[in-house]
């Protein structure tokens, strides 16, 4: 049996379906990945085969105070659905040649689903957070591309819903019903629900980021496909968490810091009686000085590392939001963009860390959430926690797809 993984994002979006790849790939099935370019050497390492689609995300990474300037025109908004659209047919058709079922994850992919009916073959949509499925219990994540805020709590979510929906059929039902009726498929009404199909997966952790309708037997939630990462820790990042004095864990992964983000974090730290351990990421951050009370790494195993700091600041990714989690320590969460507002709210809600107020901080206000997730009731929590959080998700997942296919 063989299993095309499809998915358009960050690594965020990308390492859960490595991990359902390895997980698939140990139950004897073979594996085709999907996803932008970027991460062709990474997929590499794990000797599943990559099929690139797309531009390299990267260049999305863009600051979110430009965000207004890089909003595209509605005719250019067009031009860019068609074009993606074509792109994900001619690749994921390609890609899907030999397989028996194809998993897609991120809403981005439009064709995904079309690619599977031409083909003949199962389609399982996946989200990564519960926000990402319509639902009166909470509102739509905002759309990067249209500029979007988060929506307040006074907000319908219903209305917000109708919202979304409209603009994802404006944007994308013309040219996915220009391809559909090209190859011989009947045009779709809803491209949202198109997508999601009528039995979605959620890849999240059922504790920290729950179905909202937890009776509901159309979405399967078998937990965070988390990937194990045993790689050690490099000596010199070893040597300075062991030279004494906690340290704070400051990173925005691949997405871009807010401006000044590093020289604000450094004061902030050090006015809360901490050391600074700085994650470049996409960003890229770089020291501001050479001061003994920072260091700045590369990609590291997390996993490792959270749990060797008294807190750790970040973007709200769904990946990081998690391995913090599972870790057992405090965060705070500077949301930048979709999702991350919701992981924001759940870490507040769980009272396992703080939400950071906006998306740009200052000195003032972020020693003064580190100094609220600082806490020990917080660390203790945070602790607790840790201990509710599944991490046999991919396994779950795995094998449920595996007995679906007969295999």
């Amino acid at each position: 049996m063989r299993v095309l993984l499809s998915t358009l994002g960050s690594r965020g979006d990308v390492q859960p379906l490595v991990a359902l790849a390895s997980r698939l790939k140990a139950l004897g099935l073979q594996v085709r990945l999907c996803a932008p370019p970027d991460f062709a050497r990474w997929v590499a390492t794990f000797r599943i085969p990559f099929v690139p689609v797309g531009p390299p995300w990267r260049r999305s990474a863009a600051p979110t105070a430009r965000a207004a300037a890089l909003r595209p025109s509605p005719a250019r908004l067009r031009q860019l659905a068609e074009s993606s659209v074509a792109v994900q047919f001619e690749v994921l058709s390609g890609a899907a040649g030999d397989c028996d079922v194809l998993v897609a994850s991120t809403g981005l992919q439009i064709a995904a689903r079309t690619v599977a009916e031409r083909r003949g073959i199962p389609y399982v949509y996946t989200a990564l957070c519960p926000a990402a499925l319509p639902s009166p219990h909470h509102p739509p994540p905002p759309l990067p591309l249209l500029g979007e805020a988060p929506a307040p709590a006074s907000a319908d979510n219903g209305e917000l819903w109708a919202a979304n929906l409209r603009h994802v059929n404006d944007t994308f039902a013309a040219p996915l019903n220009a391809l559909r009726t090209a190859v011989g498929l009947v045009p779709v009404d809803d491209v949202s629900d198109h997508i999601h199909s009528d039995q979605p997966w959620l890849a999240a952790d059922p504790t920290l980021a729950p179905w909202p309708e937890a009776a509901d037997p159309t979405v399967y939630q078998p937990g965070a496909w988390l990937l194990p990462d045993e790689r050690a820790l490099p000596a010199e990042l070893t040597a300075f968490l062991e030279a004494g004095g906690p340290c704070v864990y400051v990173g925005f992964g691949s997405v871009a810091a807010p401006p000044g983000l590093l020289e604000t974090a450094l004061r902030a730290v050090r006015a809360v009686g901490c050391r600074l351990v700085v994650s470049r990421g996409w960003a890229p951050l770089a020291p501001v000085d050479r001061a003994p009370d920072c260091v700045v790494v590369g990609e590291v195993n997390q996993q490792a590392l959270f749990g060797k700091v008294a807190a750790v600041v970040h973007h709200g990714g769904s990946g990081t939001t998690t391995t913090a989690a599972l870790a057992g320590t405090p965060q705070v969460v500077i949301p930048q963009v979709y999702d991350q507002h919701y992981f924001a709210r759940r870490v507040c809600a769980l009272g396992i860390g703080s939400a950071h107020p906006g998306s740009v901080p200052t000195v003032e206000s972020l020693t003064a959430v580190l100094g609220a997730v600082l806490r020990p009731e917080v660390a203790a929590r945070a602790r607790a926690f840790a201990a509710v959080i599944r991490t046999d998700g991919a396994q779950a997942a795995a094998q449920r797809l595996t007995t679906a296919l007969g295999a």
